[in-house]
Protein backbone atom coordinates (compact mmCIF):
# COMPACT_ATOMS: atom_id res chain seq x y z
CA UNK A 1 0.00 0.00 0.00
CA UNK A 2 2.99 2.22 0.50
CA UNK A 3 4.31 1.62 -2.48
CA UNK A 4 0.97 2.70 -4.24
CA UNK A 5 1.32 5.94 -2.28
CA UNK A 6 4.30 6.76 -2.82
CA UNK A 7 4.35 6.09 -7.43
CA UNK A 8 1.06 8.27 -6.89
CA UNK A 9 3.34 11.28 -6.30
CA UNK A 10 2.26 14.15 -4.16
CA UNK A 11 -1.18 14.21 -5.31
CA UNK A 12 -1.92 11.00 -3.32
CA UNK A 13 -1.54 13.07 0.39
CA UNK A 14 -4.76 15.44 -0.56
CA UNK A 15 -6.48 12.35 -2.00
CA UNK A 16 -6.06 10.00 1.45
CA UNK A 17 -6.52 13.46 3.11
CA UNK A 18 -10.18 13.59 1.64
CA UNK A 19 -10.75 9.86 2.00
CA UNK A 20 -10.27 10.36 5.76
CA UNK A 21 -12.72 13.36 6.15
CA UNK A 22 -14.84 11.45 4.24
CA UNK A 23 -14.93 8.36 6.86
CA UNK A 24 -15.18 10.63 9.28
CA UNK A 25 -18.56 12.47 7.83
CA UNK A 26 -19.95 9.54 7.06
CA UNK A 27 -19.70 7.95 10.87
CA UNK A 28 -20.74 10.68 12.63
CA UNK A 29 -23.66 11.21 10.18
CA UNK A 30 -24.54 8.01 10.93
CA UNK A 31 -24.47 8.05 14.78
CA UNK A 32 -26.31 12.21 14.24
CA UNK A 33 -28.95 10.82 11.87
CA UNK A 34 -30.35 8.53 13.57
CA UNK A 35 -34.24 8.47 14.07
CA UNK A 36 -34.81 8.10 17.75
CA UNK A 37 -31.99 10.74 18.30
CA UNK A 38 -34.23 12.92 16.17
CA UNK A 39 -37.43 11.74 17.11
CA UNK A 40 -37.35 9.82 19.97
CA UNK A 41 -40.53 9.25 20.98
CA UNK A 42 -43.28 8.92 18.43
CA UNK A 43 -46.31 9.79 20.45
CA UNK A 44 -44.66 12.72 21.90
CA UNK A 45 -47.61 14.88 20.36
CA UNK A 46 -49.93 12.38 22.31
CA UNK A 47 -48.20 13.14 26.01
CA UNK A 48 -48.56 17.08 24.86
CA UNK A 49 -52.17 16.93 24.58
CA UNK A 50 -52.41 15.19 27.56
CA UNK A 51 -50.12 17.92 29.64
CA UNK A 52 -52.33 20.74 27.79
CA UNK A 53 -56.01 18.76 28.89
CA UNK A 54 -54.15 18.48 32.71
CA UNK A 55 -53.13 21.92 32.63
CA UNK A 56 -49.92 20.31 33.62
CA UNK A 57 -47.75 22.42 30.43
CA UNK A 58 -45.68 24.31 32.45
CA UNK A 59 -42.54 26.25 31.49
CA UNK A 60 -40.09 23.69 32.60
CA UNK A 61 -41.39 20.91 30.77
CA UNK A 62 -41.78 23.15 27.60
CA UNK A 63 -37.54 23.85 28.11
CA UNK A 64 -37.18 20.32 28.74
CA UNK A 65 -38.71 19.24 25.31
CA UNK A 66 -36.72 21.84 23.30
CA UNK A 67 -33.70 20.23 24.63
CA UNK A 68 -34.62 17.45 24.41
CA UNK A 69 -34.43 16.38 20.61
CA UNK A 70 -34.63 18.45 17.03
CA UNK A 71 -38.16 17.77 17.15
CA UNK A 72 -38.51 18.68 20.69
CA UNK A 73 -37.08 22.09 19.58
CA UNK A 74 -39.64 22.51 16.71
CA UNK A 75 -42.54 21.50 19.02
CA UNK A 76 -41.63 23.64 21.63
CA UNK A 77 -41.41 26.89 19.16
CA UNK A 78 -45.09 26.08 18.72
CA UNK A 79 -45.68 25.88 22.57
CA UNK A 80 -43.86 28.96 23.12
CA UNK A 81 -47.00 30.61 20.62
CA UNK A 82 -49.64 28.77 21.67
CA UNK A 83 -51.76 31.59 22.40
CA UNK A 84 -51.12 32.95 19.20
CA UNK A 85 -53.32 32.65 15.91
CA UNK A 86 -52.62 29.22 14.13
CA UNK A 87 -50.78 31.14 11.29
CA UNK A 88 -48.12 32.34 14.07
CA UNK A 89 -47.69 29.04 15.08
CA UNK A 90 -46.46 27.57 12.06
CA UNK A 91 -44.87 30.21 11.40
CA UNK A 92 -42.60 29.65 14.57
CA UNK A 93 -42.33 26.52 14.26
CA UNK A 94 -41.52 26.59 10.42
CA UNK A 95 -38.55 28.78 11.28
CA UNK A 96 -37.52 26.76 13.79
CA UNK A 97 -37.97 23.83 11.65
CA UNK A 98 -35.77 25.72 8.83
CA UNK A 99 -32.76 26.17 11.52
CA UNK A 100 -33.17 22.19 12.94
CA UNK A 101 -33.22 20.75 8.69
CA UNK A 102 -29.93 23.21 8.78
CA UNK A 103 -28.26 21.49 11.32
CA UNK A 104 -29.28 17.98 9.52
CA UNK A 105 -27.25 18.57 6.88
CA UNK A 106 -24.37 19.83 8.71
CA UNK A 107 -20.91 18.60 6.90
CA UNK A 108 -23.27 17.15 3.98
CA UNK A 109 -22.01 20.46 1.52
CA UNK A 110 -18.23 18.49 2.34
CA UNK A 111 -18.92 15.38 1.87
CA UNK A 112 -20.36 16.41 -1.84
CA UNK A 113 -17.27 18.08 -2.15
CA UNK A 114 -15.42 15.50 -1.90
CA UNK A 115 -17.25 14.00 -4.34
CA UNK A 116 -16.87 16.13 -6.91
CA UNK A 117 -12.92 17.10 -5.92
CA UNK A 118 -11.75 13.48 -5.60
CA UNK A 119 -11.45 12.46 -8.92
CA UNK A 120 -10.85 16.23 -10.41
CA UNK A 121 -7.47 15.85 -7.87
CA UNK A 122 -7.24 11.74 -10.08
CA UNK A 123 -7.46 13.60 -13.11
CA UNK A 124 -5.06 16.65 -12.61
CA UNK A 125 -2.63 13.33 -11.07
CA UNK A 126 -2.95 11.54 -14.71
CA UNK A 127 -2.44 14.88 -16.58
CA UNK A 128 0.75 15.20 -14.52
CA UNK A 129 1.94 11.53 -15.26
CA UNK A 130 1.35 12.08 -18.72
CA UNK A 131 3.66 15.04 -18.41
CA UNK A 132 6.45 13.23 -17.16
CA UNK A 133 6.12 10.32 -19.51
CA UNK A 134 6.41 12.69 -22.56
CA UNK A 135 9.35 14.53 -20.84
CA UNK A 136 10.88 11.46 -20.70
CA UNK A 137 10.04 10.30 -24.10
CA UNK A 138 11.34 13.81 -25.08
CA UNK A 139 14.62 13.28 -23.39
CA UNK A 140 15.84 9.42 -23.54
CA UNK A 141 12.99 8.05 -26.33
CA UNK A 142 10.68 5.15 -26.11
CA UNK A 143 13.92 2.41 -25.98
CA UNK A 144 13.65 1.66 -22.46
CA UNK A 145 9.59 0.99 -20.92
CA UNK A 146 11.28 1.54 -17.01
CA UNK A 147 11.90 5.26 -18.35
CA UNK A 148 8.29 5.47 -18.78
CA UNK A 149 7.10 3.63 -15.68
CA UNK A 150 6.85 6.66 -12.99
CA UNK A 151 4.63 8.59 -14.89
CA UNK A 152 2.37 6.09 -16.18
CA UNK A 153 2.10 4.66 -12.37
CA UNK A 154 1.24 8.22 -10.97
CA UNK A 155 -1.58 8.31 -14.30
CA UNK A 156 -3.40 5.21 -13.35
CA UNK A 157 -2.87 5.31 -9.34
CA UNK A 158 -4.09 8.96 -8.52
CA UNK A 159 -7.32 8.00 -11.03
CA UNK A 160 -7.92 5.29 -9.65
CA UNK A 161 -7.44 6.50 -5.84
CA UNK A 162 -9.40 9.56 -7.08
CA UNK A 163 -12.40 7.33 -8.13
CA UNK A 164 -12.41 4.93 -4.73
CA UNK A 165 -12.63 7.87 -2.70
CA UNK A 166 -15.52 9.96 -5.15
CA UNK A 167 -17.64 7.34 -5.39
CA UNK A 168 -18.76 5.91 -1.90
CA UNK A 169 -18.77 9.93 -1.32
CA UNK A 170 -21.25 10.55 -3.69
CA UNK A 171 -23.31 7.19 -2.69
CA UNK A 172 -23.73 8.40 1.06
CA UNK A 173 -24.36 12.11 0.32
CA UNK A 174 -27.29 11.45 -1.77
CA UNK A 175 -28.31 8.81 0.93
CA UNK A 176 -27.93 11.20 3.62
CA UNK A 177 -29.63 13.93 1.87
CA UNK A 178 -32.80 11.68 1.41
CA UNK A 179 -32.78 10.42 5.16
CA UNK A 180 -32.41 14.43 6.34
CA UNK A 181 -35.56 14.99 3.57
CA UNK A 182 -37.56 12.14 5.38
CA UNK A 183 -37.08 13.23 8.43
CA UNK A 184 -37.66 16.71 8.09
CA UNK A 185 -40.78 15.59 6.84
CA UNK A 186 -41.48 13.16 10.10
CA UNK A 187 -41.38 16.16 11.52
CA UNK A 188 -43.25 18.54 9.92
CA UNK A 189 -46.38 16.19 10.60
CA UNK A 190 -45.49 16.07 14.19
CA UNK A 191 -46.13 19.65 14.02
CA UNK A 192 -49.12 19.70 12.15
CA UNK A 193 -50.43 17.43 14.75
CA UNK A 194 -49.21 20.01 17.47
CA UNK A 195 -51.01 22.80 15.42
CA UNK A 196 -54.31 20.77 15.18
CA UNK A 197 -54.33 19.99 18.85
CA UNK A 198 -53.59 23.48 20.29
CA UNK A 199 -56.66 24.93 17.45
CA UNK A 200 -58.74 22.14 18.95
CA UNK A 201 -57.63 23.21 22.75
CA UNK A 202 -58.65 26.96 22.09
CA UNK A 203 -61.88 25.98 20.12
CA UNK A 204 -62.81 24.11 23.28
CA UNK A 205 -62.15 26.98 25.57
CA UNK A 206 -64.19 29.33 23.57
CA UNK A 207 -67.26 27.12 23.58
CA UNK A 208 -66.90 26.43 27.40
CA UNK A 209 -67.05 30.38 27.52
Amino acid sequence: MLELVKAGGWLMIPIIACSIIATAIVIERFWSLQKRRIIPDPQIVSQIWKWVQDNQLTAERIRELRDSSPLGRVLAAGLLNANQSRELIKDSIVDTGRHVAHELERYLNTLGTIAMISPLLGLLGTVIGMIKVFSVITAVGVGDPSQLADGISQALITTAAGLTVAIPSLIFHRYFRGKVEGLVVDMEQEALKLVDVLEGQKKAGRKRK
